[in-house]
């Protein structure tokens, strides 16, 4: 009698690996919606279990403690590498549509919790420091011709400008309009500081 083996599916736990990824990013989102309107100090974690729609022990399962989960909320890098994710020409436009489809459809602009840090306290240091390493300072290394720095700097300065305005101050004509439009219109004002004048 011969027996069978039955290979194990490399996939077998996906299920399960999609479900903790699915629940590690509702309890992010509910962390940056609670930072970008609380003082961290503030914000326990039964508030950020309660907005997630989990208990507080698995927010520890995931992230340790809270500290360590306003870590990763006020970390830049994986939203800075959505936001840069474009070939340079057309960079200015692919920027101003993201911070806009990112409000649209997610209800935040992960640039604009840089507009919270004064409430943050010691906190709000680390905000600003991983801001200028993540997203202005990685931007200015990509540029070419005099004063990449403060090009950056200007080119963010308007998105995040373009997402105050369509997310806290919530522009009518610019929140009914469509996307790709504003992107078309708004792109070459954030292009002209990434392009050196020739």
């Amino acid at each position: 009698m011969s027996t069978v083996n039955t290979p194990t599916r490399p996939d077998s736990h996906a299920p399960g690996r999609r479900d903790a990824e699915v629940t590690k990013a509702a309890i992010l989102k509910a962390a940056r919606h609670l930072l970008a309107r609380q003082a961290h100090a503030d914000i326990t974690l039964k508030a950020v279990a309660e907005r997630a729609g989990v208990s507080p022990p698995l927010i520890l399962k995931y992230f340790g403690n809270k500290d360590a989960l306003f870590a990763r909320v006020m970390s830049f890098d994986t939203d800075a590498d959505a936001l840069l994710d474009a070939p340079l020409p057309g960079l200015g436009r692919h920027m101003a549509r993201h911070v806009l489809a990112s409000q649209r459809d997610r209800g935040a602009d992960p640039l604009l919790r840089i507009a919270f840090a004064p409430l943050h306290a010691d906190h709000g240091e680390i905000l600003r420091a991983n801001f200028r390493a993540q997203v202005t300072e990685r931007l200015a290394a990509r540029l070419t011709g005099p004063d990449p720095g403060l090009r950056a700097e200007l080119a963010v300065a308007a998105l995040v400008g373009l997402g105050v305005m369509y997310g806290i101050a919530r522009g009518p004509h610019l929140r009914r309009s469509d996307v790709d439009a504003v992107a078309d219109r708004y792109g070459p004002l954030v292009q002209a500081q990434l392009t050196p004048a020739g």
